[in-house]
């Protein structure tokens, strides 16, 4: 346990990482997951072009990186002796 555990799950909820994406989501978010650093303006226009407004990509994006850095934290916790699963 950290002092942080509140402040993480209050982020966690707030930010909903578990929300279900469209399928043709799928390709852009495993990008946002792996390698954020990849993402570039074409992919998002692409979600654009299929008909997705901004804010649904921004929530999707939001949701899927808040969780991939919860995972990590968590990882490195766990190295650390911090936590357990």
């Amino acid at each position: 346990m950290t002092r942080y555990d509140d402040l993480i799950a209050a982020l966690s909820d707030a930010a909903h990482p578990d929300r279900a994406a469209p399928p043709d989501f799928e390709a852009y978010l495993a990008k946002v997951r792996t390698r954020a650093y990849a993402v570039t303006d074409r992919d998002v226009e692409a979600l654009k072009e299929a008909g997705h407004s901004e804010d649904e990509i921004f929530e999707q994006t939001v949701s899927t990186a808040v969780a991939a850095g919860l995972e990590r934290l968590e990882a490195g916790l766990m190295s650390l002796g911090l936590k357990r699963r």
